[in-house]
């Protein structure tokens, strides 16, 4: 996949920045509160712009400078190979869990998406 999966005007002005709508999505990221979390749709639906996977392709793309463990699977599920380390920002956020059952693979926990689902509240002035 490359940045033709992300919005057609999401392309940089010169080869060093990132592409507009990928520093929209990392700004949505970073006013998630601690402790809560929006889905890859939510993101996208926050922004009026694209939709779950070009969010997640920003996510996988450029996500590591931003709280990446608060934009998340609508399922709950915790991101594949960042389980263990989006675990222990969870938890020391006191993020809602949901402890896994006897049969969950690697016996890891969801998302309590219901409790811990952040709707964005009140768009922030200058931000759409």
């Amino acid at each position: 996949m490359s940045e033709e999966s992300l919005p057609r005007d999401a392309g940089p002005e010169r080869a060093d920045a990132l592409p507009e709508y990928a520093e929209r999505v990392l700004e949505v990221a970073e006013l998630i509160p601690p402790g809560r979390v929006m889905t890859y749709g939510d993101v996208a639906e926050w922004l009026e712009r694209g939709g779950p996977r070009q969010v997640g392709r920003v996510m996988a793309l450029y996500g590591g400078a931003v709280p990446w463990w608060r934009v998340v699977r609508a399922d709950g599920a915790l991101l594949p190979g960042h389980e263990l380390r989006a675990l222990d920002h969870y938890r020391a956020e006191g993020t809602p869990l949901k402890e896994a059952s006897r049969t969950a693979e690697g016996h890891l926990p969801r998302l309590d998406m219901r409790r811990a689902r952040w709707d964005g509240g009140e768009r922030a002035d200058g931000h759409t």
